[in-house]
């Protein structure tokens, strides 16, 4: 991927509200432009949605995250487009509705409640449009590689049933590469002072799991790298770890909840249950592919 990055300029120029006539290119996205009315409609709505302030110890990770939110947007809609994916707007506006639906909104509410906070109501109809399509590309590359046997779901439930006399933790993670590990101490303070650890995960952290709020679900004992495990072993239910460096990265990890076989009994998966994780699984580590892919062939210009 052919990058030119100048994140500080970034960040004092939208340190203040961008207006339209002051329109500016923010990055290039093989040709096709995020600009600075764009970006800032798109810093406005990941304040609004995550509740997450803008301030000296957020602001750094928040533009980061929403530049990198806004590149990936567009080349999942490139991509789509080659693959002869489009979304129509009636389909947007369904979307739109099942949210408003979800949030016991009116119809129309949510995007009144946009306008209110200063975000063009374009910016929430080119977001879902990107993730309609990605999903419906994702979708059909699946298809096209095979469906799941019942051999594969039958040594899963096998696999299942071992792990219930295996003690492990229930965790969340959120793992920051070194290169963006710049505001650690300052988020680490947020998270102990926000139960909203999976909202920060979904927002800022570099792994796949920040797509399901940084949760990793159950891990067996033995599967986490040693200097993982050893701070898990130490921490009470609840507890936030400070950050752990293991190899390009840091891991901040929240202990949800530790099972012992001896004292705990968890109910054994059903074979439907197992055959949406594998389903589950397999489009996502698809997914993480494809964008990856993507990312390193495309022409991706950033400006100040």
């Amino acid at each position: 991927m052919k990058k030119v990055f100048t994140l500080l300029g970034l960040l004092i120029f939208f340190s203040f509200p961008v207006s339209a006539a002051s329109f500016k290119i923010v990055a290039l996205v093989n040709g096709e432009i995020i600009s600075s009315e764009d970006f800032q409609n798109r810093v406005n709505s990941f304040v609004m949605n995550t509740q997450i302030p803008l301030t000296p110890q957020t602001r750094g990770m928040i533009m980061q995250k929403v530049l990198n939110a806004a590149i990936d947007e567009k080349l999942k809609i490139q991509e789509a487009a080659k693959n002869g994916i489009s979304i129509t707007e009636d389909e947007i506006e369904a979307q739109i509705g099942i949210l408003e639906k979800r949030n016991k909104l009116p119809k129309g509410q949510l995007t009144k409640a946009l306008k209110e906070a200063d975000i063009n109501p374009q910016t929430l109809h080119e977001q879902i449009k990107s993730d309609l399509a990605w999903l419906r590309l994702i979708r059909k590359k699946y298809y096209q590689e095979g469906s799941l046997t019942q051999k594969e779901i039958n040594f899963a439930l096998q696999e299942a049933q071992k792990d219930l006399n295996t003690p492990k933790f229930l965790v969340s993670e959120i793992y920051i590469k070194k290169e963006h590990a710049k505001n650690l101490s300052d988020l680490v303070y947020n998270l102990r002072n926000d139960d909203r650890f999976g909202i920060y995960a979904m927002q800022f952290s570099d792994s796949p799991s920040a797509a399901n709020g940084g949760n990793l679900g159950w891990v067996n004992t033995g599967k986490l790298p040693s200097a993982l495990e050893s701070r898990l072993n130490k921490m009470m239910a609840g507890d936030i770890s400070d950050p752990i460096q293991v190899g390009d990265g840091y891991y901040i990890l929240k202990l949800n909840q530790k099972f012992d076989p001896q004292t705990d009994k968890q109910p054994s998966p059903s074979s439907q249950e197992i055959k949406t994780m594998l389903e589950n699984q397999k489009m996502e580590t698809l997914s993480k592919k494809l964008l990856q892919d993507l990312r390193q062939k495309a022409v991706i210009e950033i400006r100040s």
